[in-house]
């Protein structure tokens, strides 16, 4: 008897839960801030999903294709491919992924740990770039100049989407 009655509160409170999500705030769905702030809608939902998916995704593709770029290159300077549009984009595609996973699933843990992530990542950045002076002198210097950073140039924003489409070879400027 006490099996019946455990069993019928689950699949009332199932039943009640798609009625009135209410009653459900522990759901996946409705345990996403994003989507309680956009009042629960399944479009909401679907463009916050989505809009994650696409930052990891082209973080993913940028740090994979900047490893094979560095890797590829046997020590030499790279300033071809991903690296004439941007000086360090493995750690561009890092935070492209850090700030989807943000936008997906904002949790305490992300929430804390993103703006972490992200500042040792830039001071990681900067110390390579100390090395890389040493290293590659004059050239690396000129470079400096001539590429930001971590993101690219307004007007360069188009051309780095179409070149990161997987299968896409490319890369000059």
């Amino acid at each position: 008897m006490r099996l019946c009655h455990r069993l019928s509160w689950y699949l009332l409170t199932g039943w009640l839960g798609d009625a009135y999500p209410a009653l459900q705030p522990f759901s996946h769905k409705f345990g996403h801030l994003w989507v309680v702030v956009f009042g629960g809608s399944d479009l909401a939902w679907a463009l916050i999903m989505g809009a994650s998916l696409i930052l990891m995704l082209a973080g993913y593709i940028m740090l994979s294709r900047g490893w094979r770029q560095i890797h590829g290159s046997h020590g030499g300077m790279v300033t071809d491919g991903l690296y004439a549009w941007v000086r360090h984009p493995q750690y561009t595609g890092l935070f492209l992924v850090i700030t989807g996973f943000l936008v997906q699933w904002p949790t305490l843990l992300t929430v804390l740990m993103a703006p972490i992530l992200l500042y040792a990542y830039v001071r990681l950045a900067r110390s390579e770039e100390r090395c890389m002076l040493e290293q590659f002198g004059d050239s690396y210097r000129d470079y400096l100049r001539r590429v930001p950073a971590f993101f690219p140039r307004r007007q360069q924003w188009k051309a780095l989407f179409t070149m990161l489409v997987p299968g896409r070879t490319g890369g000059q400027r």
